[in-house]
């Protein structure tokens, strides 16, 4: 009673001198998304959608006031398998030694705290208007950030990540099997990936769609398509498909009363899944 669980969006500086980005073709440097050539996971209805609301990314109470809400337990469960999984001290800067690629970052969110952590911190969207407010956002807290406006399967590196994040966006892009097909060949053997969805019930229609956009209006309306949720069954047979195996599965739920998000084994609505490159 008193629980009721929504999702948020995360879309899609200076990078560490030992970071060199390469580019598969000019045109990607503007995100033009018309004069894509090559096969793509951009979907431009969405790119239009969330770049329109850009300008409200660090408003706490602005649009994304759910997601500022969600962002802690976020933090916390990437931060906390992260020191786990490469048996790294809990200090003040724990993720010093790990490169990170956030996809779909946004206006940084979790971008900022991924650097604050120690992580050299690599964040990519689709959206120039997304990547424009990240890097002032960025620079206005002198944190060094390499934000790019850009799409997974054309972002080329001469180092591949130790953690990529894939947090609210599976949902989003054009074709989940080459999206994260794409991502998975910008993972090292052995790195971790996260990936933050909606689960494709009858519950999560009514809670995220119809609770949260039409009635709370926690959300604008078209936020979300149900048709675009993603079963815990279908995506790990994904990530299974492109050399991902998934380790961990745990639900996000929002208590109402307490006015907090939690970890818990309900994934009915809200799942994060923590998978490892093999």
């Amino acid at each position: 009673m008193g629980r009721i669980s929504y999702s948020q969006i995360s879309m899609y500086s200076e990078c560490p001198l030992r970071w060199k980005l390469n580019y598969v073709d000019k045109i990607h440097l503007n995100c033009n998304v018309n004069s894509l050539s090559i096969m793509n996971t951009i979907n431009k209805k969405e790119i239009e959608k969330f770049s329109k609301i850009a300008d409200e990314w660090w408003n706490p109470n602005g649009k994304f006031k759910p997601l500022h809400k969600f962002n802690p337990i976020r933090i916390k469960y990437i931060k906390d398998n992260i020191i786990k999984k490469f048996n790294l001290n809990s200090s003040n800067k724990p993720l010093k030694t790990i490169n990170i690629l956030d996809i779909g970052c946004g206006g940084g969110l979790l971008s900022e705290p991924m650097s604050r952590l120690g992580a050299n911190v690599v964040g990519i969207d689709a959206s120039k208007k997304n990547i424009e407010v990240a890097k002032f956002h960025a620079k206005k807290n002198k944190l060094k950030i390499n934000y790019i406006c850009a799409s997974p399967e054309i972002l080329k590196m001469q180092k591949k990540f130790d953690v990529i994040l894939n947090m609210e966006i599976v949902e989003h892009v054009e074709d989940i099997n080459f999206f994260i097909k794409s991502c998975s060949k910008l993972l090292k053997k052995d790195g971790l990936m996260f990936v933050a969805t909606l689960n494709k019930t009858l519950k999560s229609y009514v809670f995220a769609i119809i609770g949260a956009e039409y009635i709370l209006r926690w959300l604008p309306i078209g936020t979300h398509e149900w048709e675009k949720f993603v079963t815990h069954e279908d995506l790990k047979s994904i990530l299974l498909k492109n050399n991902l195996k998934l380790e961990k599965l745990d639900g996000m739920n929002f208590n109402i009363i307490k006015d907090e998000w939690n970890v818990s084994g309900d994934t009915s609505i809200n799942y994060i899944a923590k998978a490892v490159k093999i």
